[in-house]
């Protein structure tokens, strides 16, 4: 009895170890690709670029501890981190509800804090920035 219990036990441990080195292996692949590729300093970020299946229009934290943006329209590998001056840029004027804005507002913020579209459209994109 305890040698079917003991050999229970090795095969669940196996199976489990498996299990998490595939897992663990999926993850990785965004780590690894930053890693691969070293950071850029002197390439300008790209927005809106693809990244992982979707479309970012700003700077992003994926298992990095500092944003970062690529360096092409689709993320290929290489990157940098980002400075204030990469970040991106309001696009005004831009559409929201039923006006149009040419400067940061507070409409529709519940804090009160002004901010803007990163595109013209925000009604459609809903893509949005605090302002500095």
């Amino acid at each position: 009895m305890t040698l079917h219990v003991g050999f229970l036990l090795v095969s669940i441990c196996l199976f489990h170890s498996l299990f998490s080195f595939q897992e663990e292996e999926y993850y990785a692949a965004t780590i690894e690709s930053i890693i691969r590729n070293p950071e850029t300093e002197d390439g300008v970020c790209v927005f809106p670029f693809w990244y992982r299946s979707e479309i970012f229009y700003d700077c992003v934290t994926f298992n990095v501890k500092h944003k970062w943006c690529s360096l092409n329209k689709t993320f290929q590998g290489y990157w940098k981190y980002c400075a204030l001056s990469d970040y991106a840029p309001c696009a005004f004027p831009f559409w929201y509800r039923r006006m149009i804005y040419w400067d940061c507002t507070k409409d529709g913020d519940m804090f009160g804090k002004k901010w803007c579209s990163l595109t013209p459209n925000f009604n459609k994109d809903h893509v949005w920035k605090y302002c500095i």
